[in-house]
């Protein structure tokens, strides 16, 4: 996956590398840099075969280390969830996905870090788009819950912080990621179609833009490394939208069994969500998100190196892989 004349980055300080991101790009770089930190409450990703990656707790973060031409990659921070009930969810959020990214910032500047990328979320431009008219870099911001909002503040701050001491930052927003280890909704959606369990979503009229996690990692590296990336933001996603029925439709040819989806009227079914309290998933099965990747190939001349079909046949692979291991009911 990662083209071997790319330039080769001496130290690299990375946080959430146990996440679904963050440890698949952590295997991708351990084979190729000479010093990874790993900034996390646990130990490092297992089976790296390496003697040059060390562990900093979160609190000390470890950018001492760091220096002129040391980069830091920045995923961890608090994920968006569901029916969140906290009285003050913002404030939650902010804690973890504002202060604590902007402490680490300010860590890394004060060590002459060259460069910080952070991984943020298409939520910032807001949860839907119309039909085929995809947001862009230059899209107005519009979050609308305590995640995105958090996320667009840590975003302002990393461009500020860049502009009084110099440090480079790319801000990466990205729609829903899928690949081996996906969680959350596309994981249930993949134990649906398993199960053959009927779903209320033929006449769904949507497209939306998803990104496979290999494509997704690949793009973070490709900003790792090259000069034009420097403080700039880029929307990153697959080559091909997709709407729902065809999604899950494509997700049941992989598992070799029928998708079972049926019509609901669009209105029948959001009333239905909301006597169910199902309002916010539904939303985002049947509305529009498409993301205009255009910048990415012009300015980095990046192009996905997976395509979709690649993506969904990996991710029903290991889903597969995982349900004859007994670890999916």
């Amino acid at each position: 996956m990662l083209n071997q004349n790319k330039k080769k980055i001496r130290r690299l300080l990375i946080t959430g590398s146990r996440g679904f991101i963050g440890s698949q790009l952590f295997r991708v770089l351990a084979e190729h840099h000479d010093h990874i930190i790993v900034a996390s409450g646990n130990d490092a990703p297992s089976r790296i075969n390496t003697t040059h990656i060390r562990q900093a707790g979160l609190n000390s973060f470890g950018c001492s280390e760091l220096g002129v031409g040391d980069a830091v990659l920045h995923l961890a921070g608090r994920v968006h969830i569901f029916n969140d009930y906290s009285s003050n969810s913002l404030a939650e959020y902010r804690h973890v996905n504002v202060d604590a990214t902007l402490n680490l910032a300010w860590k890394a500047a004060a060590a002459n870090v060259k460069r910080f990328i952070f991984l943020s979320s298409i939520k910032v431009n807001g949860e839907e788009t119309p039909m085929d008219h995809p947001c862009s870099e230059n899209s107005l911001p519009n979050p609308c819950d305590p995640y995105a909002i958090s996320k667009y503040e840590a975003e302002q701050g990393l461009w500020s912080i860049a502009r009084k001491t110099g440090m480079e930052v790319v801000v990466i927003r990205s729609p829903l990621v899928y690949g081996p280890g996906v969680k959350a909704n596309f994981l249930r959606l993949l134990q649906y179609l398993d199960k053959g369990i009927p779903l209320p979503l033929r006449a769904i009229n949507n497209k939306r833009s998803f990104v496979f996690l290999d494509n997704l990692i690949d793009f973070i590296i490709t900003c790792l490394n090259h000069p034009a990336a420097a403080n700039q933001l880029f929307l990153v996603a697959d080559s091909h939208d997709l709407g729902t029925p065809e999604l899950l439709h494509l997700l049941a040819g992989y598992l070799g069994c029928h998708d079972r989806l049926f019509s609901v009227p669009p209105k029948i079914l959001g009333l239905i969500a909301r006597v169910c309290g199902r309002t916010a998933e539904i939303q985002r099965l049947s509305s529009s998100l498409q993301v205009d990747i255009s910048k990415a190939k012009t300015l980095l001349g990046w192009s996905p190196p997976f395509t979709v079909a690649d993506g969904l046949e990996k991710t029903v692979d290991w889903f597969l892989e995982q349900k004859n291991k007994g670890r999916f009911t």
